[in-house]
C-alpha cells in the first residue's frame, strides 16, 4: 500500500526524488487520453508506459513504452505497474467500472503514489449539480476509494471539451451543423466554462512537471500536494450558445440570416432528457448531462465561484476562433465525433 508524502522534501528519506519521473497511463488512444500523452511527452521529463489491452491495435507515439495486459488480471497489472508514480485513467463513460476498480486496486499494491482517475468534466463538488447529472457521485465514491487505500488523487475539473462538443450533435453544445440549426437553452446566454483537449492535456502536463513537495515551511512555489485529494480547475473559455453561434458565424464567413434559431426551456428539455434515459436512449443521457450545466444556477460556471489553476500551471490564453475552426472542419468531415 501506498504511504502518504510526508510535509516537506527535506524531511523525506535518503534517495527521495521530489519530482515525478515514471506515468502510467490507461487509453492513450481515446479522446483525451491521446491529448494527454501527447502533451507529456512534450515535456520530456517522463518516462510514459502505455497501458492497453492485449488486442489493441493503437499505434504507439514516439517515445511511449506500451504495455500489453488484462485489465482483469491482478497479478498483471500489478506487475505493469510497479515502479510507477502515477497511474493517468481515462475510459469512455459506458467503460465496465470495475475496470477502473481493477486498476486502482493494482496502482495501491505497486506502490503507485497519485491517481488520475476517470473524470475530465463537471464539477462533482457542486451539490446541486452533482445530483443532477447522476454520474458524480461515483465520481466522488471513487476519490473516497482511492484514499481509503491510502493513496493520493487528482481530478481535472475542465467543463465539457469544447470542439467535441460544439462539433456534435444538437444534444450536445445544441449545434447542428448539417441543418445550421442551433438550439438556445433559454435564451442562450448562460456562460459555462468549457476546455479544448489541448488546453487539458497542457494543464496535465504542468501539473505533473511541479515538484511533489515544498522544499520547506519557506517555500511557497507551487507543488504537486497542493492539489492532493482535490480536483484542479482549469478552462479555455466562459461562454455562451449566442457567443459559440458569434464565432461559428465568423469562423464560416457566415451570417445570422444563414442558421435557425430554436429555443428550449432549460428545464423542460432536462426533465424530456431524463424521460429519454429511462427509456434506454443514450442521447437522453448526453442531453441530460449538458442541458444541466446551462441552468441559470452557474453549475456549468465554476470559474466565476472557485478561480482556475490556469495561471498557476501556466496555461496560455486560447483563441475562441481558432477552437470553433477546428469544431467547424469536425463537424464538417463527417467523422462521428
Amino acid at each position: 500500500m501506498a504511504q502518504q508524502q510526508l510535509q516537506y522534501a527535506k524531511d523525506q528519506p535518503a534517495g527521495f526524488k521530489n519530482r515525478v519521473e515514471n506515468i502510467a497511463i490507461v487509453g492513450v488512444g481515446g479522446r483525451i487520453g491521446k491529448h494527454l500523452t501527447e502533451a507529456l511527452l512534450k515535456t520530456g521529463k517522463h518516462k510514459i508506459t502505455a497501458l492497453t489491452r492485449p488486442e489493441s491495435t493503437t499505434k504507439p507515439a514516439d517515445g511511449l513504452v506500451v504495455r500489453k495486459v488484462d485489465y482483469n488480471d491482478p497479478a498483471a497489472l500489478v506487475d505493469a505497474l510497479r515502479g510507477k508514480d502515477v497511474l493517468i485513467i481515462t475510459m469512455a463513460v459506458m467503460a465496465p467500472k470495475e475496470v477502473q476498480s481493477n486498476l486502482i486496486n493494482a496502482a495501491a499494491e505497486a506502490g503507485v503514489a497519485w491517481v488520475m482517475p476517470n473524470e475530465y468534466g463537471i464539477d462533482k463538488t457542486n451539490a446541486s449539480l452533482a445530483k443532477d447529472v447522476l454520474i458524480a457521485e461515483p465520481l466522488i465514491k471513487t476519490c473516497e476509494y482511492i484514499e481509503s487505500l491510502g493513496l493520493s488523487w487528482i481530478g481535472l475539473t475542465c467543463g465539457f471539451w469544447y470542439e467535441f462538443s460544439l462539433a456534435g450533435e444538437e444534444c450536445r453544445y445544441g449545434f447542428d451543423f448539417t441543418t445550421k440549426t442551433v438550439t438556445f437553452f433559454d435564451e442562450g446566454t448562460t456562460k459555462i466554462n468549457t476546455s479544448t483537449w489541448n488546453q487539458c492535456g497542457r494543464a496535465v502536463a504542468s501539473l505533473f512537471s511541479l515538484k511533489v513537495l515544498p522544499e520547506d515551511a519557506h517555500d511557497t512555489s507551487p507543488s504537486l500536494s497542493r492539489f492532493r485529494n482535490k480536483s484542479v480547475y482549469i478552462s479555455s473559455f466562459l461562454v455562451s450558445q449566442r457567443d459559440m453561434l458569434a464565432s461559428v458565424l465568423r469562423v464560416t464567413s457566415a451570417g445570422d440570416d444563414d442558421w435557425t434559431i430554436k429555443h428550449e426551456n432549460t428545464q423542460e428539455r432536462y426533465k424530456k432528457a431524463v424521460e429519454d434515459m429511462q427509456k434506454g436512449e443514450m442521447s437522453g443521457f448526453v442531453r441530460l448531462l449538458y442541458t444541466r450545466v446551462f441552468y441559470r444556477d452557474g453549475g456549468g460556471d465554476y470559474e466565476s465561484a472557485k478561480g482556475t489553476a490556469n495561471t498557476l500551471l501556466g496555461l496560455p490564453g486560447e483563441d475562441l476562433d481558432e477552437a470553433t475552426r477546428r469544431a467547424v472542419e469536425m463537424a464538417e468531415s463527417g467523422e462521428p465525433v
